[in-house]
């Protein structure tokens, strides 16, 4: 396995660690038939915890634009068992939403137990935007942490499994990346005037979201930091990051489902007709 660099609260992580074109010393090819393997075992452990109803799974994906989560989202996922996973967009928030505190619009769609939910952006947008913009001391910003922490606690407690995956890009890639989306028609709709002036950020961006992952990550809900330059890499890499962190509850979930079973067999057998029961 090719461990992501983890952000836990052990020590302070700088990004400046973590090679965006990093291919872990694999091939394209290498990497595909592993991800092939990987995706096989996400749809039983996802299955199974289906069945088992006794945690959520969470995965949030962050980064800037052109980094790849809605490649992550199609590749990693796409063998999962459809009527147990979503994905959430998050996109500006509202006049409505503006009203509430920045979990509000995301509390409503953290998953239920059995479920995946997959966050595209989060609410940690809101820990980073000020600070790039400047408009969050250093007191604001850890003062919002610790709100995060306390809401990423709730749903801990509730049984939910929280993957928070940083995808790591650089920034000439980035660029690349934008020219051809930009000049491309069947891509050309997911490119806004925004992106290209966010760019002008971009230290600010790291900066902030350097901060906001080491005030954030903690054993239970660790940030992992994907090198993001190679597509088919960064897709291996949260497989993999993924499936190591459920595999530890297949013996669990695998009591549960059996549990649920047997008290649904029962049920059945009793309201059976005679012919049905024999």
């Amino acid at each position: 396995m090719h461990d992501a660099t983890i952000i836990d609260g052990s020590r302070h992580v700088s990004l400046d660690e973590v090679d965006p074109a990093s291919d872990g010393g694999l091939t394209e090819d290498e990497a595909s038939r592993r991800l092939e393997r990987l995706t096989d075992e996400l749809r039983e452990l996802q299955e199974l915890m289906f069945a088992a109803e006794a945690n959520g799974v969470l995965v949030i994906l962050q980064g800037m634009d052109a980094a790849g989560k809605d490649v992550t989202i199609q590749q990693v996922f796409r063998s999962a068992t459809a009527e147990a996973i979503r994905v959430k967009h998050f996109k500006p928030m509202t006049e409505l939403e503006e009203k509430h505190d920045i979990f509000w619009r995301a509390h409503a769609e953290v998953p239920m137990r059995g479920e995946l939910v997959i966050f595209d952006r989060s609410y940690y947008e809101q820990l980073v935007m000020p600070q790039v913009e400047g408009e969050a001391s250093e007191r604001d910003t850890a003062r919002l942490a610790e709100d995060v922490l306390a809401f990423e606690r709730i749903l801990i407690n509730a049984g939910t499994l929280i993957v928070k995956c940083f995808l790591h890009l650089d920034k000439d890639e980035q660029g690349r990346r934008l020219v051809e989306r930009m000049e491309n028609l069947e891509e050309a709709w997911k490119i806004s005037a925004r992106d290209w002036t966010a760019r002008e950020s971009w230290d600010r961006y790291m900066t902030a979201y350097e901060v906001t992952m080491n005030a954030t990550g903690e054993p239970d809900a660790p940030w992992y930091v994907i090198p993001a330059d190679r597509p088919w890499f960064h897709n291996l890499l949260i497989a993999e990051t993924l499936v190591a962190r459920l595999r530890g509850h297949r013996d669990h979930w695998l009591e549960a489902r059996d549990r649920r079973a047997q008290k649904k067999q029962a049920e059945a057998r009793e309201a059976a007709p005679d012919e049905a029961a024999s």
